[in-house]
């Protein structure tokens, strides 16, 4: 087995899931205890693996820092903290970065992981009632986990011309549906890859999606997207191909194979170098512009919660924030009768 970038320790995928290799005298053997309870648990490969390599990092500073997993308390997180940020890990990686630490620490020892020295803000006086504020018991503050501050991006919907120069880019029925899938019905890259001929149910127009935690839901298709889906099947799908998958490779060596996220991803790659304009298009970028039109249409966040397969409401309120766009052309209709209002009359 290959070893990335010659490092003592690294992930990879073997017969029964991503495991952690290392040297002889580095023992991961925790690590890979718990990725075998991950996915007996039943959770999906993609979470295995982003488990794998959250734990490959931590491994990795570790074996740096010689120390062991039983030996992590509130300072050595804030150094491991501290060297990722200087490797340039974004917040939100390192965010769950010490979530998956502060999980396996549970499952190696039994206990939580200690983090003592970083309760910020309140203290708790005891139990009992405060008497100068009435017979009402204290309530206990909550220590806070340690967390970098991850900022609040707002990510951009397409604009109508940049959907519509895609499309045109595009020469295939598979493309074509696949970017229909993700515009018209806000598909996640691993969802997509997932479907599976059986899927699509024809005569009530709907798709069966699969999602994060294995969670199905019901997907109504546009005419178009049944249309484009119906064409590369009839056209472009390869007839000897064995896989139940709906979406194959087209041509090649691994013609009539399931089509991989790095086939995905080179689809929209092709288009953003030889088109400048189309620089932000990507899967999760049309995902998003879904979102965005739906919201501007009308749909009821519980219904587009659904729709997006988020198990928290939060999450889809992050697809609807109005774009720039949005509060442009909110603001000129406003600020006209703003300006009508105040007009010195002759």
């Amino acid at each position: 087995m290959s070893r990335p970038h010659e490092s003592p320790i690294w992930a990879a995928l073997g017969p029964s899931g991503h495991r952690i290799h290392a040297d002889d005298e580095i023992d991961v053997g925790d690590g890979n205890d718990f990725l075998d309870t991950v996915s007996a648990r039943g959770l999906s490969p993609a979470t295995v693996r982003a488990y794998a390599y959250d734990l490959v990092a931590l491994y990795r500073w570790m074996h740096d820092a010689k120390v062991v997993l039983r030996e992590l308390d509130a300072a050595r997180l804030i150094e491991f903290v501290v060297s990722q940020q200087r490797a340039g890990a974004q917040p939100k990686s390192i965010n769950r970065r010490l979530t998956t630490c502060e999980q396996l620490y549970r499952f190696a020892t039994g206990s939580p992981l200690s983090q003592a020295r970083l309760a910020t803000g309140g203290h708790y006086a005891g139990r009992g009632r405060e008497h100068a504020l009435g017979l009402h018991r204290r309530k206990r503050v909550e220590r806070r986990k340690l967390r970098v501050k991850a900022p609040r991006k707002l990510v951009e919907p397409l604009t109508v011309d940049q959907v519509s120069l895609l499309l045109h880019r595009l020469t295939r029925y598979r493309d074509l549906a696949i970017v229909h899938l993700m515009l018209l019905a806000g598909l996640r890259s691993a969802e997509l890859l997932a479907l599976r001929i059986g899927d699509v149910e024809w005569n009530a127009a709907r798709v069966r999606v699969r999602g994060k935690g294995n969670r199905e839901r019901m997907l109504p298709l546009a005419d178009v997207v049944t249309r484009v889906l119906a064409d590369y099947l009839r056209l472009e799908r390869p007839k000897d191909a064995h896989s139940e998958k709906l979406f194959l490779v087209l041509q090649g060596r691994r013609r009539g194979a399931p089509m991989t996220a790095e086939g995905l991803r080179s689809l929209f790659r092709h288009r953003r170098t030889t088109s400048p304009s189309l620089a932000q298009a990507n899967a999760h970028r049309l995902r998003h512009t879904f979102g965005a039109d739906m919201a501007r249409a009308g749909v009821r966040l519980p219904i587009l919660q659904r729709m997006m397969g988020h198990a928290d409401g939060k999450t889809t309120l992050q697809y609807i924030n109005l774009s720039m766009d949005d509060v442009a052309a909110e603001y000129a209709y406003a600020i006209a009768s703003i300006e009508k209002r105040y007009e010195r009359k002759p």
